[in-house]
């Protein structure tokens, strides 16, 4: 089945691939930068996974509970029978609960996750609650993470209504997830994070525990967004394709 649903965009189809793969934005993010990687990834059919309340669906009302958001997921898409899911900071949480639940379902699971700049979910929530914060705190909250981006909120008011509400909404989602001990999944992880990012090694390699399959870890140059830098974007989409293509080798 052909996955179409407002909640997947596809820049290049690829109907001949063998793997797909599924990308989950982070934090007020939409799928434009990741469908883009479609253009160096050519053996690969590339969707973004889009949320409601950003991006094309800017219209509707965001999801503030992970467990809300996952359900109407995995109900609304077909993700098919061979595949990958990479999701970036808040994009990885989803990425991986939405793993665990198409298994409790007793569905087609991910060939592969791979999972960037997210602490494993076992550990305790980063820094202090920041959803409840008004205006200014919210910015000032946000500011280490997205840099320039709060430079132009601050600046520009009808930009601050535009993302500042799926900004809220995406902390609700990670500060009201609730994790629980699961059996590991079957699948090879591989993790990766910026070398001038505040998250550490040691919050990166315990994913490890959530894989019966094999797991690396990679540490990128770069800070939060790394991947938006030439070159450890290239690194990371060339062990993308390395994976999947060890992945699916065999017929």
């Amino acid at each position: 089945m052909t996955p179409t649903s407002a909640w997947l965009a596809c820049r290049i189809r690829r109907p001949e691939a063998r793997v797909r793969l599924f990308c989950f934005p982070h934090s007020g993010g939409s799928v434009g930068e990741y469908v883009r990687w479609a253009d160096l990834l050519p053996d690969i059919e590339v969707w973004g996974v889009q949320f409601p309340g950003r991006g094309a669906r800017a219209e509707e009302a965001p999801f503030t509970r992970l467990h809300e958001l996952v359900d109407a997921l995995v109900r609304a898409v077909d993700f098919g029978t061979s595949f990958a899911f990479f999701g970036h900071s808040l994009g990885a949480l989803v990425a991986f609960e939405t793993a665990r639940r198409l298994r409790d379902l007793g569905r087609v699971t991910p060939d592969a996750l791979f999972l960037s700049a997210a602490p494993a979910p076992q550990l305790p929530l980063r820094g202090i609650p920041a959803s409840h914060l008004d205006e200014d705190g919210l910015l000032t909250a946000l500011e280490p993470t997205y840099g320039e981006l709060i430079h132009e909120l601050r600046e520009d008011a009808e930009l601050r209504e535009l993302i500042l509400p799926g900004l809220r909404a995406d902390l609700l989602l990670v500060e009201s997830h609730r994790h629980k001990d699961r059996a590991p999944l079957p699948c090879t992880m591989t993790v990766t994070g910026g070398t001038h990012d505040d998250l550490t090694r040691e919050e990166l390699d315990p994913w490890r525990i959530h894989t019966t399959g094999p797991f690396t870890l990679h540490l990128l140059p770069g800070g939060h967004f790394y991947l938006r830098d030439a070159e450890p974007k290239s690194t990371l989409l060339r062990l993308i394709a390395d994976t999947l293509s060890r992945r699916n080798s065999t017929p």
